[in-house]
């Protein structure tokens, strides 16, 4: 491995000969010069790791050669060494983006920490996260198998989710452990959720929070305290993904983090109707045949979604008034945040924002957006990146100096699939490759999970023998006809409407303005 190169900049330099003899026996290499000028005549010449800089020298002072060294070599990190303790230099060399502040005397040890923190951090930060995450595996995998509620499932994944953020960051080979770590989460969640979801339909005041129970569970005890409420509802919305976003928006809210369990098929027709109507898809279907929209249609599925809030409100009774939005565009939320002076009104608004799942869309179909989410954590960059710069970062941050109550959440997430399972059906079967429903359906069973009652899972059944089947995992559905085709466009896509814990265990967010 090639020794690391420092550049030592001070008029002084005589005097700090035991320093760099130190250095050089820590196997770094060690140049020198004593003033700004030959500095950023070296800097041109040759590439430093990192450069220590007096701040008083004569001629070329620290500050102005910290100036020009960041115009030639801006990504290489300068130390600042000076007897000076003057606020203003300091925050002169902090404004110039430094590295660090050292106070002289320094004593070696101090040199060596700052080398540590400036060039070998992500080294040293793969090692310990490695180290961590190889003494975490095995409770990890206890965890797996122990596993026999649905808080303990969420806890499983929020553990793997956490080691995933760590670790991209990382240079780490365990990503590779950890990824067969999640696919056996997967597999015996999947289990889980084969032998717990006809009972937890079967028995509603015993299941865990689901898709239909959001507005009871999460919306209607703040309105019955007198907070007015903003409900945002992010379509696909994973929560790695809000871990990224968390770290936009921390410092403005007081943040009560929970995950729930979306219903099957984990897609918007059924999840987000369920959330906004309070009731199962069957029942939906029976109730308001108006507001249902079948398989076969060719009109949007979730364009009925605020005369679905409205019949909830009037089966519980509830006098509140609520606005409903759809956020598809910059556009239409720089329209919201103009009018929430206007919002103040309504006890609930509501806000549906598709951005997400467009993107998930936009990668499917289009290469360059593929390779500009190319892997999971590029995928949450480009969320992290949308927040930050789109107006519904404004959007938050009028939220948080406000007196509303906001519930952050989402109908179902999404998981990126590699494996093709064949399945055949007719004509009139879905395109979803997630989940599938129709009367002539070909397939293994040991494949899928399947409900052959769909009413008993709370489904429509739009004939007598339908059948619904449900990918696990990393799965999805391809048909035999241009198999190849099929397969090759789709694999490595994030798709949704099946099992796995990152469709359906999903972010549940309760935020309030610190400045509130």
């Amino acid at each position: 491995m090639a020794a690391y190169k420092l550049l030592w900049v001070d008029d002084e330099i005589e005097l700090l000969k035991a320093h760099i003899l130190y250095l050089e026996k820590k196997g770094y290499v060690v140049e020198t010069v004593t003033n700004g000028y030959d500095a950023l005549d070296r800097c041109t010449e040759e590439v430093f790791d990192l450069i220590l800089l007096d701040e008083n020298m004569p001629g070329l002072s620290g500050l102005e050669t910290l100036s020009r060294i960041k115009e030639q070599t801006p990504n290489t990190p300068v130390v600042m060494v000076t007897k000076s303790e003057e606020e203003n230099i300091m925050e002169q060399a902090i404004g110039a983006k430094i590295a660090d502040y050292l106070i002289k005397p320094v004593n070696p040890t101090q040199i060596l920490l700052t080398l540590k923190k400036n060039i070998h951090q992500k080294e040293i930060v793969t090692e310990q996260q490695t180290n961590a995450y190889q003494q975490d595996f095995g409770k990890i995998g206890m965890q797996i198998n122990d596993s026999l509620s649905l808080e303990e499932w969420i806890e499983v994944y929020k553990r793997l989710t956490y080691w995933e953020l760590q670790l991209s960051e990382t240079d780490s080979a365990m990503k590779e452990m950890l990824n067969m770590q999640r696919s056996e989460a997967n597999r015996e969640f999947t289990k889980f959720i084969r032998k717990s979801y006809t009972k937890w339909m079967s028995n509603p005041e015993e299941r865990p929070v689901m898709s239909p129970d959001i507005f009871k569970h999460s919306i209607f005890p703040h309105l019955n305290n007198g907070d007015k409420v903003f409900l945002v509802v992010i379509d696909n919305f994973r929560y790695d993904q809000w871990r990224m976003l968390y770290n936009e928006i921390a410092d403005l809210f007081n943040i009560e983090e929970n995950l729930y369990c979306s219903i099957l098929p984990t897609a918007t027709q059924y999840a987000r109707n369920a959330i906004f109507s309070g009731l199962m898809p069957d029942i939906i279907e029976r109730m308001f045949p108006d507001l249902w929209v079948d398989e076969d249609s060719e009109e949007g599925k979730n364009l009925n979604e605020a005369p679905l809030v409205q019949t909830q409100f009037d089966r519980y009774r509830r006098k509140n008034t609520f606005s409903y939005h759809k956020i598809n565009d910059s556009q239409a939320a720089e329209k919201l945040v103009q009018q929430m002076p206007n919002l103040q009104k309504y006890d609930l608004n509501v806000v549906v924002m598709n951005f997400i799942d467009m993107l998930s869309h936009a990668r499917t179909e289009s290469r360059m957006v593929r390779e500009l989410a190319s892997n999971e954590a590029a995928y949450r960059s480009i969320t992290q990146s949308w927040f930050r710069h789109s107006p519904v970062g404004d959007l938050f941050r009028a939220l948080a100096a406000s007196d509303y109550t906001i519930v952050l959440t989402t109908d179902h997430g999404s998981i990126r699939c590699y494996n093709p399972v064949k399945v055949i059906g007719d004509k009139n079967t879905n395109t979803n490759l997630r989940y599938k429903l129709g009367k002539n359906l070909s397939y293994n069973q040991k494949e899928v999970f399947e409900i052959k009652e769909p009413h008993q899972v709370g489904l429509p059944r739009p004939n007598l023998s339908t059948t619904y089947i449900f990918a696990t995992g990393d799965d999805f559905f391809a048909y035999p006809n241009n198999y190849n085709y099929y397969v090759q466009y789709y694999k490595d896509t994030f798709q949704h409407g099946g099992i796995s814990m990152e469709e359906m265990l999903i972010p549940l967010i309760t935020l309030r303005g610190k400045k509130r």
